[in-house]
């Protein structure tokens, strides 16, 4: 089916795609000896916008994956999505453990619109979480589309699709209108050009910006008035941080250690956290290790002029050796001093 091209209002120039001059960022200290260095980039941003802190490359193209799920929910909203409440508008900014709350929510959102877990087009998989896909399997159950951890994203997608009256079957094409409207809001926050479009492991197109812009789109969020999508949006991830990601998982406790936090995690290392004055933080870890995510997000806030005690049980994770800690993953280079 074809559509009526809508224009993208782009702010600014798109990031330039180049390798990123990525710095290190993280050490494996295993018995007092660095086994390992973790590389990445790192962005503070000071509550005036301005950036407080940098190390790496901020400005090079990098595809932010799940972290441009809350940016993704703005744009769901202002494309016209109809209104959900708190939790189930955390779901579509979502990540999710495949819980049942996140099940039945993501269920409820196509029951809403009319719509079944048929009419999904992402892609197939086990839950996320660990218990969760262990369960699921000894209750012999294979992939599906309500499981995959972006179902929440997914069912919004088609529910605005349905609302604006446009059509189901390819609502995952970038020419969509729903997805122009989506790229469109991107611009708008990250405050840059899309510097390319791809498709996320999802099926979903992913728009290529820079951590710098990422960061700033978190800002934007975390700041904004109650009554916009984008405090809509910052409202519900604070409210219900379990539903963004899951029980136990380190953002949820991360956004109830710092009262007011929006963050979001994202596959390859992506994390961006920000405070509802407009300080904020964005990582990418080089290699995609998720292991170091957390760690360099804790050193990262503490720049940001957090009490580093209330990130102490971010800030390290353990080394095993023999069944026992002996070292620890922790901050590395400019960020440790």
């Amino acid at each position: 089916m074809s559509h009526t091209t809508l224009p993208i209002r782009v702010p600014g120039e798109p990031p330039v795609i180049r390798e990123p001059a990525h710095v290190p960022v993280a050490h494996v200290v295993r018995g007092g000896v660095v086994e390992g260095v973790h590389h990445g980039s790192v962005v503070v941003l000071a509550a005036d916008g301005s950036v407080a802190f940098q190390a790496g490359d901020i400005e090079a193209a990098c595809y932010p994956r799940s972290a441009l799920k809350p940016v993704q929910a703005v744009g769901l909203l202002r494309a016209g999505l109809p209104p959900l409440d708190d939790a189930a508008l955390a779901l579509v900014a979502a990540s999710h453990s495949g819980e049942a709350p996140h099940l039945a929510t993501a269920r409820r959102i196509l029951d809403t619109a009319g719509l079944a877990e048929r009419d999904l087009r992402n892609v197939p998989d086990l839950p996320y979480g660990v218990a969760e896909r262990e369960e699921w399997l000894r209750h012999g159950l294979g992939p599906s589309r309500l499981a995959q951890n972006c179902s929440g994203k997914h069912a919004a997608m088609l529910m605005t699709a349905r609302a604006r009256g446009w059509s189901l079957d390819d609502y995952l094409d970038p020419d969509h209108p729903l997805q122009r409207e989506i790229a469109a809001a991107v611009a708008d926050l990250t405050g840059q050009g899309i510097a390319r479009v791809t498709v996320d492991g999802c099926g979903a197109p992913l728009f290529s910006v820079s951590l710098h812009g990422l960061t700033r789109a978190a800002a934007r969020i975390a700041t904004a008035a109650p009554d916009t999508e984008e405090g809509r949006v910052g409202q519900a991830m604070r409210k219900h941080p379990e539903m963004v990601s899951g029980s136990g998982r380190d953002v949820a406790r991360l956004v109830r250690a710092l009262p007011g936090l929006v963050a979001k995690d994202g596959f390859e290392g992506v994390q961006i956290a920000a405070l509802p004055d407009g300080r904020a933080v964005g990582v990418k870890i080089a290699d995609g290790a998720d292991r170091a995510r957390m760690p360099v997000t804790a050193a990262a806030l503490a720049r940001c002029g957090v009490d580093p005690q209330l990130l102490a049980e971010f800030a390290t994770t353990p080394v095993i050796g023999g069944g026992r800690p002996v070292g620890t993953l922790r901050a590395a280079g400019a960020l440790a001093t």
